[in-house]
């Protein structure tokens, strides 16, 4: 077992990495969806195995530490809500995209593998060997809270994904306002939903990597969605000047 000081060092250095991811992206548009045109990320393949294959560790590494490990009741709980986004956002997901012969990098497929692996290996190592929990945990602040915003961020993060997947009628391709929901005064519900989420995560797990995986999302998604918010402004001479990007009323 590795010693958990070792792997604290690694948690905050990792942290340390996110912070700069999160300033890179405001400079670099990582090719994603709506900027896969974006030149120089390499080869692409299909953007449905793409998916697959980028969430895949996610689920897989957090499964085989659950079975491997002595997890506590409360451990096993925070496990079940990965594993349930997991499977969603790894199997289900995918499915639902109505995004025929798009493509992604494979640089980003990668890319993403690895960053999946990470977080996912240190939450689940920490859970199968670390954690101390105990059933009175479930009766805590950090339960209520935590919970409370996993549950609000997971449905809001699945309602704005179905908002934006319904866009496209069977057969169309191209690029439409999205209206209603959190959408009346987001440009990005669905990041915002994540961030929320994860959040929820690390204050109902409250340990480091919890931690670090929720300081990841909030360096990779915030970025984006003021990409995103950019791009529909450029793109739709119509589009709502009193959306903010990601945060309702603020940013």
């Amino acid at each position: 077992m590795i010693n958990q000081d070792y792997f604290n060092i690694f948690a905050w250095i990792w942290i340390s990495v996110a912070v700069i991811t999160f300033i890179s992206l405001f400079f670099i548009t990582a090719p994603y969806g709506r900027h896969t045109q974006e030149k120089g990320w390499g080869k692409l393949i299909d953007n449905r195995l793409g998916w697959v294959l980028m969430e895949i560790p996610s689920f897989v590494l957090i499964l085989v530490f659950s079975i491997i490990g002595d997890l506590s009741n409360y451990a096993l709980m925070l496990s079940t809500c990965w594993l349930i986004h997991y499977f969603n956002r790894t199997f289900i997901f995918p499915l639902r995209l109505r995004t025929k012969g798009k493509k992604m990098p494979l640089s980003i497929v990668f890319s993403a593998i690895f960053f999946n692996g990470i977080n996912a290996g240190m939450n689940g190592y920490f859970l199968a060997y670390y954690e101390t929990y105990s059933d009175t945990d479930f009766f805590t602040p950090f339960f209520y809270i935590g919970i409370s915003l996993f549950i609000v961020g997971a449905i809001i993060n699945n309602i704005s994904d179905h908002i934006l997947i319904n866009l496209r009628k069977p057969g169309e391709t191209g690029y439409k306002i999205p209206k209603g929901f959190l959408y009346r005064y987001i440009s990005c519900p669905n990041f915002f939903g994540e961030m929320t989420q994860w959040t929820g995560f690390a204050i109902m797990a409250w340990n480091l990597p919890a931690l670090t995986f929720c300081v990841w999302t909030i360096a990779n998604v915030f970025p984006r969605a003021v990409k995103h918010h950019s791009w529909y402004k450029e793109k739709f001479a119509d589009y709502p000047k009193e959306r903010k990007a990601v945060i309702p009323f603020i940013r």
